[in-house]
């Protein structure tokens, strides 16, 4: 029997995952590490850290599992998505990574419309820039650190960066690129027009290949470093909202995908790149070249959960506080959360939008804080869906990855606020088992994708149904809800 090693590097962990070529799980390895926080608007990761976290948790897959482990014929990643990683010419970090959750260069996304024209922007990217986007990281650096900006040879995203330890080859594919917003998303190619009026170095942009494409090999470094066999071909991989889509089966229109993360995205995938006029969305690139996702991100999910537990509430653990939360009914007796702690995408694209609870009384307890934080973060998906149904998109079924699928309130809620049935995979990791599946499209194990979706994908027979009771609750909320950001918006931008 093959195996496939699927590589998850997310913004709170790294995690690998071992598949069999019939799709059982024969192990996993979890290694965590922070965001690092000079100053509220900065958000980085030391690469050095991740590529050690990495390393470790490919080293006790291997130590655990070692009979399986010598079958791995293929590896792949799956990433976060935006962030900026340089390099210089001899393949050395110059600095941190400047990661999505980043806000400082506001500055920099008026100035890049300022040169290419906002709408002229759009047309190419199809995407609006955001605070945290490789692009925008990059003017930034280039503006306000010339010295570091001077050494860069290439740019790329995270999960590069562990796949060029492990191979010693540079480049990225086309959904991290794509999230990049500076990538002509319909052709699939990096936007050489936009890179030339901005007067960015175009040799710095590193090659683009499909995810399932082959990188290299595992290195001999890599090997002593990790027990791996050298020689085992190494994807591309793609970005975490991509590979978790892959991970449900979501490789065609008809079916979303609603994850709730360290942020959250509602997503799917489609044969055109569909986007929001709006652009309230954003569109990139999926896995292969016929493909492509639309999503709305949300920055707040379990962040906020994280935020919730260990700085105001001091609570020991998230069972401890879902349990309190479902000691409240739905709704939370009026108390609505907003849950924009770092800003918001979608649908405001606001780095300056800030969280709320509103309609606190002394009858509230940390039970309704907790529960009106999760509702809240349900509420932005459900922002998200509302678009998509503007757009005419139709669809069959919801499927909930990541922590929203991992507790039945959580499950309840979509199934309520988004008023339909929610379905969940027999597994827990589908980033990390979308980056496997890519390993083993990527080695020939199945022809596609969509044979190695049918085949290696493994949905519940059961779904959450919506309880009508709760659904009138919901709508009265969300109506509030959507309110809230209107009504406050000029007072976000007030500086203080």
């Amino acid at each position: 029997m093959n195996y496939y090693l699927g590589i998850d590097i997310g913004t709170s962990s790294v995690k690998s995952l071992l598949m069999d070529a019939r799709g059982n799980i024969a192990g996993t390895s979890q290694i965590g590490y922070d965001i690092i926080k000079s100053s509220l608007k900065h958000a980085e990761q030391n690469m050095e850290e991740l590529w050690a976290a990495a390393r470790r948790t490919i080293a006790d897959i291997v130590k655990r599992y070692p009979e399986e482990s010598a079958k791995i014929q293929g590896i792949s990643y799956s990433g976060q998505m935006h962030g900026l990683v340089m390099v210089d010419k001899d393949g050395r970090l110059i600095r941190n990574a400047i990661i999505w959750a980043d806000q400082r260069s506001a500055e920099e996304i008026e100035k890049i419309y300022q040169t290419v024209g906002k709408d002229a922007y759009r047309s190419v990217a199809l995407n609006s820039l955001s605070t945290g986007f490789l692009i925008s990281s990059l003017m930034w650096v280039k503006e306000h650190e010339p010295e570091n900006y001077e050494k860069i040879h290439t740019v790329m995203f995270p999960k590069d960066y562990i796949r060029y330890r492990m191979c010693g080859e540079l480049g990225t594919d086309m959904s991290d690129a794509s999230s990049g917003a500076i990538f002509d998303t319909r052709n699939r190619q990096w936007a050489w027009e936009l890179i030339e009026k901005l007067g960015i170095r175009k040799e710095i942009f590193s090659e683009c290949r499909e995810s399932s494409e082959i990188a290299g090999e595992v290195t001999e470094d890599c090997a002593a470093d990790t027990g791996l066999r050298a020689g085992i071909k190494i994807a591309y991989g793609g970005g975490d909202t991509l590979m978790q889509g892959v991970g449900n089966g979501i490789i065609a229109p008809g079916t979303l995908a609603a994850n709730i993360g360290t942020a959250c995205q509602l997503s799917g995938g489609f044969h055109e790149p569909v986007y929001d006029k709006e652009f309230r969305t954003n569109t990139f690139c999926h896995v292969k070249k016929d493909l492509w996702m639309l999503m709305g991100a949300h920055l707040s999910g379990g962040v906020a959960m994280k935020w919730l537990m260990n700085q105001i509430l001091d609570v020991g653990a998230f069972d401890e506080m879902t349990a309190l939360a479902a000691t409240v009914p739905a709704g939370s007796e009026g108390m609505v959360f907003l849950p924009y702690l770092s800003g918001e995408r979608t649908p405001y694209n606001d780095p300056d939008a800030k969280g709320i609870y509103f309609g606190m009384t002394l009858k509230h307890t940390r039970a309704h804080m907790i529960r009106s934080t999760m509702e809240g973060i349900v509420f932005g998906l459900r922002s998200s869906i509302e678009i998509f149904k503007g757009l005419g998109i139709e669809y069959h079924k919801i499927i909930a990855s990541g922590g929203g699928a991992r507790g039945p309130l959580f499950l309840q809620m979509q199934a309520d606020i988004f008023d339909c049935d929610i379905y969940t995979n027999q597994g827990s990791e589908q980033a990390g088992i979308g980056a496997a599946i890519t390993a083993a499209v990527a080695c020939g194990e199945y022809k596609d994708y969509e044979e190695a979706c049918a085949k290696l994908v493994h949905m519940k027979d059961e779904a959450v149904s919506p309880i009508r009771e709760n659904q009138k609750y919901y709508e009265e909320q969300f109506a509030v809800y959507r309110e809230l950001y209107r009504h406050n918006q000029d007072l976000f931008h007030l500086k203080g």
